[in-house]
């Protein structure tokens, strides 16, 4: 090989370790590039706990016994000293804010813990919660095809899965897990059983019956309704009703049963065109054939994954149909009350207190919903250490700060980039953050803030409470 070869080659090596190794700074993180780099021989600091480094999945470790149990505490004085001047704002507002120790419980910090606020969407922590304790995680629910109670027509009876898909089932995914178009062939080999398809065109009607009462809260704002944090909620829906190629915060269907219907019998009028069925143009609401047999089903991904994917993203719609669905679980009316009694009831009955607690909607999208960052605390503290099926499952759905969910663009830079796991919160005059993180001496801490009476600083706030959970990351604080 020539000189000018070796060093082509040479070169190109060079280039080829580059690309390897940005990649691995970026998203594997420390752990990963130690075993590509040689490790200095030099004596080294305390090593990062595992379970502080970035990872490269969204994967939830043994959040307690993972841990040296004998990992120093903050002292409350430190965190005392070193939170409150992060929790400010210019303008209006103020915070509220909450340390636990998460193994025994220990309030570290307390800046008016106790005080009722607006939650934001940190109440869906609550949501989640009672859906899975109540329901258990893998419960699943059934979309079905029955005939209706009108001669002539086929019903489409909505079960409590909000995240249909209008195409085949996908039985790896959350939304989508069951699909139309699987339902609609199903629905069609029933319907063609002993060789004859039906004799006349088939009418498609919904029976969205299984939720009652107002399908939009009277608290809820316009101008959420118009911007798509929230449609009118029913017991079916494609994708929380999300227009099809919307991104979340996109427009939502304005009568989602019945979009879900259309898709339906779009479905089935091309599954059956080989079969000799044919569909009526158009759908409308209507009942099954309580006396008819069931001709089809799908089934929802397990209730754990649906709570899971509702904090990741924050779905609003989601944490409605499941707070129904927990009611229905606890033998309850699904609606607005009897969705979020059920969720006080199943919340107090894993020990946490319920005093003061103030449930207008599941999702957290109501101005009139108030609770305390000490409850909030508590709820992510049971949920860590709780032996009950599912409950350690839903920490799976907490966004890691600048890596996925509603966190994915925040805490860029920050001490918490990838160490922060914590539901966020926010409206217009309200922000918080509510989750758990290891500090640098491999302790794990809950944490809780709340910023309400915030007026157009709302980024600012955000800001705050990020700035407040980095610290925790950072910090020795003894």
């Amino acid at each position: 090989m020539t000189p000018t070869a070796r060093r082509l080659t040479a070169v190109l090596l060079a280039m080829v370790l580059a690309v390897l190794v940005v990649p691995l700074a970026v998203y594997a993180g420390p752990a990963v590039i130690s075993s590509v780099i040689p490790k200095d021989p030099r004596p080294t600091t305390v090593p990062t706990p595992a379970i502080q480094l970035a990872p490269t999945e969204v994967t939830m470790p043994t959040v307690v016994t993972g841990l040296n149990a004998d990992a120093p505490r903050p002292s409350r004085k430190a965190l005392t000293a070193l939170l409150p001047p992060l929790l400010k704002v210019d303008g209006e507002g103020d915070f509220t804010g909450v340390v636990l120790d998460a193994r025994g419980g220990d309030v570290l910090f307390d800046q008016l813990a106790a005080e009722p606020r607006i939650p934001a969407s940190n109440q869906k922590l609550l949501t989640a919660t009672a859906v899975v304790s109540t329901l258990g995680p893998d419960r699943r629910f059934e979309t079905s095809v029955y005939y209706g109670a009108e001669p002539g027509s086929v019903a489409l009876r909505g079960g409590g899965d909000v995240l249909l898909g209008s195409g085949k089932s996908k039985p790896n995914a959350v939304v989508g897990h069951a699909g139309l178009q699987t339902l609609a062939e199903r629905t069609v080999t029933a319907l063609t059983q002993g060789g004859k398809p039906p004799g006349e065109a088939l009418r498609v009607v919904v029976d969205d019956s299984l939720f009652t009462g107002p399908v939009l809260h009277p608290s809820w704002q316009q101008p959420d309704i118009d911007s798509g944090q929230i449609a009118p909620i029913y017991p079916l829906a494609l994708n929380s009703a999300w227009l099809e190629g919307a991104n979340p915060n996109d427009e939502r269907h304005r009568d989602p049963a019945l979009a879900a219907a259309q898709a339906f019998r779009d479905a089935l009028s091309a599954a059956g065109k080989a079969q000799g069925v044919t569909v009526a143009e158009g759908v409308t609401r209507g009942a099954a054939d309580k006396d008819s047999d069931r001709l089809a089903f799908v089934g929802s991904a397990r209730v754990v994954d649906q709570a899971e994917h509702m904090l990741l993203v924050s779905d609003n719609y989601l944490a409605e149909a499941l707070a129904r669905m927990t009611a229905i679980g606890a033998g309850e009316v699904p609606s607005f009350a009897g969705g979020t009694g059920a969720v006080v009831a199943a919340v107090a009955r894993l020990g946490v207190s319920v005093d003061g607690l103030v449930l207008a909607d599941a999702s957290g999208l109501s101005l009139r919903n108030a609770m305390s960052a000490a409850q909030l605390a508590a709820v992510v503290r049971t949920m860590i250490n709780s032996d009950r099926p599912g409950l350690q499952e839903v920490l799976d759905g907490l966004p890691v700060a600048s890596l996925d969910g509603s966190l994915a663009e925040r805490f860029d830079d920050a001490a918490g980039a990838g160490v922060v796991r914590a539901k966020t919160g926010t409206l217009f005059t309200a922000t918080s953050l509510s989750g758990y993180v290891v500090d640098r001496d491999g302790r794990l801490l809950v944490f809780s803030f709340i910023g309400n009476g915030l007026a157009s600083n709302t980024l600012q706030a955000r800001a705050a409470v990020d700035a407040a959970a980095s610290a925790l990351a950072g910090c020795g604080c003894r």
